[in-house]
């Protein structure tokens, strides 16, 4: 099993879930990024999670996995109060057309399920776009497994991965 990143003091996590959290782990770790993955009840929206986790909505932020028309994808970063605003984004990566992939597709793209996708540990190293409102905080975020959540630094995040930081969202309609 991966050695825990640093400043990650949880117990390593067993079961079929180990499998993603691990990977992020492992990712974490190899970039020497600190991260704490939490153990946590399922929750049925967004604010209920904040709740369960003792955070304002906008301090969970959503990894978005977004597909290009030439079959590649990126990450998107999106406080949980807030929506994705597409022309702002198209506009940041240079494209006309941007979609969210069906589950299978993002699967796919990043060996995780919808509700568990994080860029640490996906099976690819799409680009990451993370929006300005997320720099200087600490963040909550999936943790590649269904029950777990993982706090990092966003700065630390966008530094260890060379994010784009740019506004690429919008208040939630």
């Amino acid at each position: 099993m991966p050695e825990p990143a640093p400043g990650d003091t949880r117990e390593p996590v067993s079961g079929d879930t180990a499998q993603g959290v691990d990977r992020v782990r492992a990712a974490a770790a190899a970039r020497g990024l600190a991260i704490e993955i939490r153990e946590r009840p399922a929750a049925n929206s967004l604010p209920e999670a904040a709740a369960i986790l003792g955070i304002a909505p906008s301090g969970i932020v959503k990894t978005l996995v977004v597909k290009r028309s030439d079959d590649t994808y990126l990450f998107a970063l999106i406080p949980g109060d807030r929506a994705i605003s597409w022309p702002k984004l198209r506009a940041v990566v240079g494209v006309n057309k941007l979609q969210l992939p069906d589950p299978a597709r993002a699967l796919a793209a990043t060996g995780y399920e919808r509700g568990t996708i994080v860029p640490l540990g996906s099976t690819h190293d799409w680009p990451i776009y993370a929006d300005g409102a997320i720099v200087g905080q600490r963040i909550a975020m999936g943790a590649g497994a269904h029950g777990y959540g993982m706090f990092v630094d966003a700065d630390d995040l966008i530094a260890a991965y060379g994010a784009t930081v740019a506004d690429i969202s919008q208040p939630m309609e």
